[in-house]
């Protein structure tokens, strides 16, 4: 199988990132290595602009369209963390941008995709095709379409996360990305091979969204109910058509956890670790505060994908 995606073109996408994304740092606990009995090494992508690591991919794939393209315009669609991340790289290369919704998206992602310039245009969840729903409304406003995940451009700008993870700790035994549409996990899977091919890469999944790990049991990408977890980055139906062959080749394993496992991990990271998660971003540490990892792996990269938790959220985690 040939991938859609190489590490040189994720080297390529760190040299177009370069001075523009941040290089986030990577935490490390004794606290949470002494719960765990293994060395947890954290990327922090709840620090990258726009708070999620959604706008590497953006500004990737962006910054890449025909100049007619960029000044017409993109379009994306998302429950908000791409859709802040689109909105940035929009602003930051000074191309129109909208945004379609879905109209429970917490307030504070659309209140910060507004801020950043885009037009939020909503639809319902429930009822809606979102992509079929937003080419309508490029075909007729003649904007480029900027996909969450399945798309190269977009994997590639994700995985430079891991790659800037392994440059700085390449002893890492495996990596843990969350997976929603599979674009993190795809560039994460891709960047750690090209590195190290006996890398063990585990995705995490909430148990209401596990589409993937039902789709690598069947064989193939199967379908469920929109999620109702409040992973809501992670409310996926189906894996992508690009993404899930490489998830097929490259993952050892996907992990299942609990909303009110990420509830705790959440609380864990903010009194413990003083760092703010949004759930989807904090799948991955409820994985290894579960002791969901074989404690043969010794040292574990975990990747933070974000932390635009809706404040109401937090505060009721304490309610």
């Amino acid at each position: 199988m040939t991938d859609l995606i190489s590490i040189d073109d994720i080297r390529s996408a760190a040299s177009r990132l370069h001075g523009i994304a941040h290089r986030t740092p990577v935490f490390t606990s004794r606290t949470l290595d002494a719960l765990t009995g293994q060395r947890i090494f954290l990327k922090c992508e709840n620090l990258q602009r726009g708070g999620a690591f959604k706008f590497r991919g953006a500004y990737h794939t962006i910054s890449q369209l025909p100049d007619d393209a960029r000044q017409r315009g993109v379009i994306a669609f998302s429950s908000g963390n791409h859709a802040q991340g689109v909105a940035l790289a929009a602003s930051l290369l000074s191309t129109p941008a909208v945004i379609c919704m879905p109209n429970d998206a917490p307030a504070v992602k659309v209140a910060a995709t507004r801020g950043y310039g885009a037009e939020v245009i909503f639809y319902d969840r429930l009822t809606t095709d979102r992509e079929a729903f937003t080419l309508a409304i490029a075909e007729q406003r003649g904007l480029a379409l900027v996909p969450p995940y399945d798309h190269p451009h977009i994997m590639a700008g994700a995985g430079t996360a891991a790659l800037e993870l392994l440059e700085d700790h390449p002893q890492l035994d495996a990596i843990l990305a969350p997976i929603g549409g599979g674009g993190l996990i795809s560039g994460t899977a891709i960047a750690a091979h090209g590195i190290n091919p006996q890398l063990k890469i585990y995705g995490v999944e909430p148990a209401d969204g596990d589409d993937t790990a039902r789709s690598l049991s069947a064989g193939e990408r199967v379908r469920i109910a929109p999620p109702q977890t409040i992973a809501d980055g992670l409310r996926i139906t189906m894996p992508g058509v690009h993404t899930f062959p490489i998830v097929q080749q490259h993952v050892h394993d996907v992990l299942i956890v609990s909303d009110d496992q990420i509830r705790e991990a959440i609380r864990f990271a903010l009194l413990r670790l003083k760092l703010v998660l949004e759930p989807s971003g904090a799948t991955v540490l409820a994985a290894v505060l579960a002791g969901m990892v074989p404690s043969t792996i010794g040292s574990i990269g975990i990747i933070l994908s974000g932390g635009n938790i809706d404040p109401e959220l937090l505060a009721g985690l304490w309610g």
